[in-house]
Parts: structure tokens; sequence; C-alpha cells
């Protein structure tokens, strides 16, 4: 558990610019990382609390048979005061059976209580490494938004005044001058179409201005 840790750790530190490398997405990467972790330490949590529970239940052994051997030595004093060695010898030997059991919990608590100790010293650490890598990613997930934000703006940067955007500038700009020579010849077209009737219309308005105009000369004596 905690080598597989320790494996996702070094990891994480080694391959992540491989992995960057490979066009990975480091963010989802490192999520994915951290959520390894998390699980890590929730299975070593589980470990640190069974090898707890079972350090308490030897101590538990242990206590009851200490408490019985000290029961059966006050018990054999008590059979010898009152004259019966045979309860007294029953009583000394159940002792001793007693004594040899609580013996033998009290070193396999001791064990267990020194194992407790180690994993819980691992889980701690396992838990400030986890913070530290918490930092490190968020760190990292920033730098990697930035850098994707700058490759995205620098491409569109390099597409503007590119060839094929000034070809299409280009494209554009002759469409607009067809457009424009299709109205003027649209309009000689339309000045070129007048009828006799139009001809006639304005040379009737011609004929009348000219005979205003004469009028009034011959009023003022300058024709």
């Amino acid at each position: 558990m905690f080598q597989f840790f320790k494996r996702v750790q070094t990891y994480v530190e080694s391959e992540l610019n491989a992995a960057l490398d490979k066009a990975e997405d480091p963010v989802k990467m490192l999520d994915q990382f951290m959520r390894d972790m998390a699980l890590d330490i929730r299975e070593a949590e589980t470990a640190v609390a069974k090898q707890l529970a079972n350090e308490k239940i030897l101590k538990k052994k242990y206590d009851d048979a200490s408490s019985m051997a000290e029961k059966r030595q006050q018990q054999a004093v008590e059979a010898v005061e009152a004259g019966n060695e045979d309860l007294a010898r029953r009583a000394l030997e159940d002792k001793q059976n007693h004594v040899v059991q609580a013996n033998s919990m009290k070193e396999a608590h001791e064990r267990a209580a020194s194992d407790s100790a180690v994993l819980r010293e691992k889980l701690a650490e396992m838990k400030r490494e986890y913070e530290q890598m918490q930092i490190k990613k968020d760190s990292l997930k920033a730098r990697a938004e930035s850098a994707k934000t700058r490759t995205k703006i620098n491409r569109t940067m390099s597409s503007v005044g590119s060839d094929e955007s000034r070809q299409g500038f280009e494209r554009m700009e002759e469409k607009v001058m067809h457009l424009e020579a299709e109205a003027e010849t649209s309009e000689d077209m339309r000045s070129g179409s007048r009828s006799l009737d139009d001809e006639f219309e304005d040379l009737k308005k011609s004929s009348s201005v000219d005979n205003e105009l004469a009028a009034l000369k011959k009023q003022l004596g300058k024709e």
C-alpha cells in the first residue's frame, strides 16, 4: 500500500513531462494522480484502524490474564491460611497458566503497539506528501492552463496576416469592385434605353425654357 503510494508520487514527479510530450491533458492526469493518492490514504487509514483495534484486543487479553494471575495468587494465600493445601495448589497451577498467557499477550501487544506506531507515522507522512502534492498540483494546473492560453493566442496571432487571410481579403475586395462595376453598367444601360417619348418630353421642356428666356431678355432690352 505504502509502496504503491510512493510509486504514484514518483510517477507524478518524473513522468509528467513525458506525458505532456504525448499531448495528454496534464490537468486531467494530475486530477487522476490525486484521486489515486487519496484512495491509497483511505486504504492506509483502514489498515491503521485494524492494527489499532488488534493492539487494543491484545492489551485487553494481557490485562485479563494478569488480573487472573493476581486473583489466583490471592486465592492461594487464602487457601493456605484456611489450611486447604489442595485448593491452594490448584489456584497456583491456574495462576501459572495465566502468567504464561499474560507473558505471551504482553509480547504480542508490544509488537502490535510498535507496528501501530510505525503505521501511524507512515500514514501521517502520506498525508503530508499528499498536501504537498495538492499544492504542487494546483501550481501545475495553473501553469498548464496558462501555457494552453498562450498557445491559443499565438496560433490566432500567427494566422492574422497569413497568406490565406490576405488572399481571402483580396478576393472580397475584387468582389466589391465587381459589384460596383455592375452597378455603373446598369446605370449606363438605363440611360441608354430611353424611349422616343422621353426624348420628346425633354425637347418640350427645353423649348419652354428657351421661350421664357427670350421673353425675359426682350423685357429687359437685352436682345
